[in-house]
């Protein structure tokens, strides 16, 4: 595959470009397989419907065809389960979980990997993909197979992170 060279130059970043060097979708760490690609979490409804309303140009557009966004604020109505499973990205940057080349954390970062963005953040951000199925062995030990009312927030969380939790 040819480089392809991405610039970007949305709210939060100005003057940014990165490099995809991997077909989008394909050649992941094996580590790291998630269950949903962007496109699915953005249609399911995730992030209050905040999260990309200012960088479509950078993703393809097909992704938001069908995403519950919402431009103005944070909906947690907007969500597939309807409920508020986020903090705020001040807390994600007093905790030190953003990385600087994507300031819209973990999402941000899925997304460019998907397309073919491969960085050096990878490592940490797989880790931190893995460390969320501590939060599906609660819903699993928990909850009834498919009971989709049982612990809608830590299930909302779990969607955030491209685990389906709508099969658990």
């Amino acid at each position: 595959m040819k480089k392809r060279r991405i610039q970007v130059n949305d709210l939060m970043q100005q003057g940014y470009w990165y490099f995809l060097t991997e077909p989008p979708g394909k050649n992941f760490h094996p580590d790291f397989r998630p269950e949903l690609t962007p496109k699915e979490m953005l249609a399911l409804g995730v992030f209050g419907g905040k999260y990309m309303t200012d960088c479509r140009k950078e993703f393809p557009a097909d992704w938001f065809a069908k995403a519950r966004l919402c431009a103005e604020r944070h909906d947690p109505k907007l969500n597939f389960f309807g409920v508020n499973a986020s903090q705020p990205l001040s807390r994600w940057r007093r905790n030190g979980w953003i990385y600087p080349e994507d300031p819209r954390g973990w999402f941000q970062w899925y997304c460019r990997y998907y397309m073919g963005r491969r960085c050096l953040d990878d490592e940490r951000q797989i880790k931190r993909w893995r460390a969320i199925r501590r939060h599906i062995a609660q819903i699993e030990g928990n909850c009834w197979k498919g009971d989709l009312s049982c612990r809608p927030r830590q299930r909302q969380a779990v969607l955030h992170w491209a685990y389906d939790s709508r099969r658990i």
